[in-house]
């Protein structure tokens, strides 16, 4: 008798266990294999094609040529790492070695003070190359860059200047946001500790005086390095300075979300999340979560979308979804921008778009520049929100430059 009782018990498990709805497949997680194949696809051919050429490819000339840049150029950085990305997902020694190659390009720019964009330039090649293959060599060049970018820091102003030419007097622009990590990075690692109260300023002011009423970021504040007031605010690649302009919201929620990941200052994260809120509620965010270049702009067919700003969204939603306590609705629209960005609408079919991988960016409207077209940056994003995502979805921690030793 018992044994017959513990027989139907068993069976009575086994048939509830079968009437159990299978686990939602995730439609994302099954697409990253293909894009990661189409990416790897564009870049060899576009490599081809670069052949010797020194400079660093940036976006498509009008003929649909590869447009090149110099190390010094802003955008220089995110080539080298789209490269670090696919040697990241595919383990490959082949892939390891084009990106070392071009990261090495920039070595030159190591002590460079030109402009604020240090991080961008050497945190997205030497910072990817140090994630993956740590080597002394990278970390020298890392302090170093953290070092020359943080002799731009107004102490008058608790701000870093972002550029040094007229019409402005001393600029500070939301995109210096993302600089920071490179300095958090250096205080932990054998640079000046200082370099950490440097970004922490910096964020502190950008919070205090960089954001309109309504949640959103201007994109140039101007100061007056002397009194430190405030002498104008500028729309620069925006439509109008009462406008949002796409990718400096996004820049704006990127970060917030990594300078409270390093500080864990709540108001940080709550900046972050004030802005990502304004992002995904707007009412001009088109239905595929890929905004026009402008948040202002007028909503129909012809105005140009940027998937760049997606891309950057996408990346900082997906971390920041780890962050918050309700982080299930940044994750669950990341997912939504990502599988735009995935699909053909975005995703350039095999061979074209100069071998880029997303179409349709906006790089600065106003200034008639890099208007649909590809953008290096807009590749790097959504190949690190893909990443991001993998991890978060398979529960396997990835590093990030600021816990790279």
């Amino acid at each position: 008798m018992k044994t017959l009782v513990q027989n139907l018990l068993i069976q009575a498990v086994v048939i509830g266990l079968t009437c159990l709805p299978a686990r939602a497949a995730d439609e994302l997680l099954e697409q990253i294999p293909s894009v990661f194949q189409r990416a790897g696809s564009q870049y060899s051919g576009m490599l081809k094609k670069l052949g010797t050429n020194s400079n660093l490819p940036r976006t498509t000339q009008p003929d649909g040529s590869v447009l090149t840049v110099k190390p010094e150029d802003w955008t220089s950085g995110f080539f080298p790492g789209n490269l670090w990305f696919l040697y990241e997902y595919t383990g490959s020694p082949e892939w390891k070695e084009k990106a070392l190659a071009y990261t090495r390009k920039l070595e030159g720019i190591r002590h460079f003070k030109g402009h604020h964009d240090v991080g961008f330039m050497l945190g997205c090649s030497y910072g990817s190359a140090l994630r993956l293959d740590p080597q002394e060599e990278y970390r020298q060049v890392l302090r170093d860059g953290a070092a020359a970018l943080a002799t731009r820091f107004v102490p008058k102003l608790g701000l870093i200047r972002s550029w040094d030419y007229k019409p402005y007097s001393c600029p500070v622009i939301i995109d210096n946001m993302m600089n920071l990590e490179l300095l958090t990075w250096a205080a932990k690692n054998g640079g000046a500790p200082k370099l950490l109260e440097i970004a922490t300023s910096h964020a502190d002011h950008t919070h205090q005086q960089h954001f309109r009423p309504d949640g959103s970021a201007y994109h140039v504040v101007d100061y007056d390095p002397e009194t430190g007031w405030i002498r104008a605010y500028h729309a620069n690649q925006g439509a109008d300075v009462r406008t949002p302009w796409a990718r400096g919201q996004a820049w704006a929620i990127y970060g917030f979300t990594l300078m409270y990941r390093e500080t864990q200052k709540p108001e940080y994260l709550a900046r972050a999340k004030t802005v990502a809120d304004f992002c995904m509620a707007h009412p001009k965010l088109p239905s595929d979560k890929v905004p026009y270049w402008d948040f202002g702009a007028e909503a129909n067919d012809s105005t140009p979308r940027d998937a760049s700003a997606a891309a950057v969204m996408a990346s900082a939603l997906v971390e920041l979804s780890q962050q918050a306590e309700d982080g299930k609705k940044y994750l669950d629209f990341a997912r939504s921008q990502l599988l735009s960005l995935s699909s053909p609408a975005y995703l350039a079919a095999p061979g074209s778009n100069g071998g880029f991988l997303l179409t349709h960016s906006t790089g600065h409207l106003p200034g008639k520049s890099e208007i649909n077209v590809p953008l290096v940056y807009a590749d790097y994003y959504f190949l690190e929100a893909l990443l991001r995502y993998r991890a978060v979805a398979t529960a396997k921690p990835r590093t990030e430059l600021s816990n790279a030793r």
